[in-house]
């Protein structure tokens, strides 16, 4: 499949269609059009070179829905922000396409499903923020295997279980108020 800006804008009108209808503010709906570029759009950045979709930053919109799994076509996305919001349901596997993501930030939503192991290999991820939602089950022992991971924010979820593996290297790692049985201290790199 090609994917250019078209594909980018497509993903985009399909996460305006994954929202309830009650977008508080209608600023999804009055700002993403398909008559102006997507990169004009509210929330939205391109590259300069390539003229595709680098980061997208819809937080603190108020905006209630699912994650849908066209956001995996944002090939050259790096930052996802959608912090703030009211998004439920479970982080879409096609994401795992997602090989730039250097900062995933989910934090205060309602998402309630297990955390992908799957994000273990965006190798390039430094960031991954999934605090105060409602996650299930126990931590991937595969996000061990992100060397540039240097912020984890697990806190406030219903995850148990054991933490990651200790020899596991991060600058900074947060679980605050989950049920994890162990602990370890952290080091710097």
């Amino acid at each position: 499949m090609t994917r250019n800006i078209t594909t980018d804008q497509q993903a985009l009108l399909s996460l305006k269609d994954h929202l309830h209808p009650n977008d508080p503010q209608k600023l999804l709906s009055q700002n993403w059009s398909s008559s102006d570029s997507v990169c004009n759009w509210l929330g939205v950045s391109c590259g300069v070179r390539h003229r595709r979709v680098t980061a997208l930053n819809i937080s603190y919109l108020g905006l209630t829905g699912t994650i849908p799994p066209q956001l995996g076509n944002l090939s050259f996305l790096t930052t996802l922000a959608m912090q703030n919001n009211s998004f439920y349901g479970a982080i879409p596997d096609e994401l795992a396409q997602l090989r730039r993501l250097k900062s995933i930030n989910l934090n205060f939503n309602n998402l309630d499903a297990e955390i992908p192991s799957w994000l273990g290999s965006l190798h390039a991820l430094q960031e991954l923020l999934l605090q105060r939602n409602n996650f299930i089950g126990s931590i991937p022992p595969s996000l061990g295997n992100i060397s540039s991971l240097e912020i984890l924010d697990l806190s406030y979820n219903k995850l148990s279980g054991t933490i990651l593996n200790p020899y596991t290297i991060f600058v900074t790692i947060k679980l605050c108020v989950n049920q994890i049985r162990q602990t370890y201290s952290y080091k710097m790199r």
